[in-house]
């Protein structure tokens, strides 16, 4: 055999190892197609579920509706527990107000006590948690815009079933507990939880019971709302992972059944790639000073005057509101309605 016919032999040979290797590229290619589709299709159905507008285009205290992709937007995190009323109404057991500014890729976080005393629309001094029984979303939205005069622009609330399937779903979170400590499952029949000091790794039950215990914590609310500030960045750099990915279908069918936001499916597209690469290292959490005291014989959170307008003026900053004063603020970005705010 010549040196042609032992070329022509190898050509031969390697084809059909060619073919082979197309098919599979070309199976695979279909694979990744037909998984983007199903999870842009779950995406899809998830966010219709979830979606509720408030019947509203923007906040009272703006001029024009912003975007969340293009302008310093806030949000309203609340957790709801709905175990006593049957998944309707309940009350909110957790309120952070999130502030996101798109010039330098920042976040800020804000804890709100539950029982902080606060002046509620229609209702009088009250807890501010009380806003969410009295008068749902809506109320609540509208009571903390009055107690810290920004806008709210949109809102995610979240159930204990839905809080605790996302952390298991991401793989748990590990957060460094400040001190031993034991605390009730949210099932009143299960055994108590212990933590120890140190970092630790939590799944969705533990890392609930983490974010709600305050009874035992020496700073009461404020210990506890640090833990929750600490809970919250820890699911983000989990979500934030590559690992994360391959369980978009379901994250998106626990948002679907247990969230419900007034974000679109296009603004949430929008967002994550405005925000891309974002991390928890862009993220300052805020401060509000304040004290207990038992008034008529309930105990509330009363806010300190200063720390108050500390807050307001930090997060208006963020917000790209100008303050021209101590008392007056104006909007040269984004539509800030001062009419609305000294209503």
């Amino acid at each position: 055999m010549d040196r042609k016919e032992m070329k022509r032999v190898k050509k031969k040979k390697k084809r059909p190892i060619l073919r082979r290797l197309f098919f599979l590229a070309l199976v695979l290619l279909i694979g990744v197609g037909l998984y983007v589709g199903y999870v842009f299709y779950q995406t899809l159905e998830a966010a219709n579920n979830s979606y509720d507008d408030l019947g509203r285009e923007k906040s009272k205290l703006r001029d024009n509706a912003v975007s969340i992709s293009n302008d310093p937007v806030s949000i309203l995190l609340l957790g709801v527990e709905d175990y006593s009323s049957g998944g309707k109404g309940g009350r909110s057991d957790t309120l952070m107000v999130a502030t996101f500014n798109p010039a330098d890729q920042t976040m800020k976080l804000l804890s709100i006590p539950r029982d902080t005393r606060v002046e509620v629309p229609g209702e009088g001094l009250d807890k501010i948690n009380h806003s969410f029984s009295k008068g749902g979303k809506e109320l609540t939205i509208e009571t903390v815009e009055d107690f810290l005069e920004i806008p709210i622009d949109y809102y995610a609330t979240v159930n204990f079933d839905g809080f605790k399937n996302i952390v298991d779903i991401v793989g748990g979170i590990t957060v460094d507990v400040p001190f031993d400590f034991e605390q009730n499952s949210d099932d009143p029949k299960a055994e108590k939880l212990q933590f120890f000091e140190g970092p630790m790794e939590l799944n969705g039950r533990y890392a609930l019971a983490y974010a709600r215990m305050r009874l035992q914590d020496p700073n009461n609310d404020i210990g506890r709302n640090e833990r929750q500030q600490q809970v919250v960045k820890a699911i983000i750099d989990e979500i934030a992972s590559a690992g994360t990915l391959l369980k978009v279908d379901q994250l998106t069918d626990e948002v679907g059944k247990n969230v419900e936001t007034n974000m679109k499916v296009s603004e949430l597209l929008g967002f994550y790639q405005k925000y891309s690469g974002f991390s928890t290292s862009n993220i300052e959490t805020i401060k509000l000073d304040g004290v207990g005291e038992y008034i008529g014989g309930v105990s509330y959170w009363l806010p300190e005057e200063e720390s108050i307008i500390k807050v307001q003026d930090e997060l208006k900053g963020h917000l790209g509101i100008t303050l021209t004063d101590s008392s007056e603020e104006t909007d040269t970005t984004d539509g800030f309605d001062t009419s609305a705010a000294s209503q």
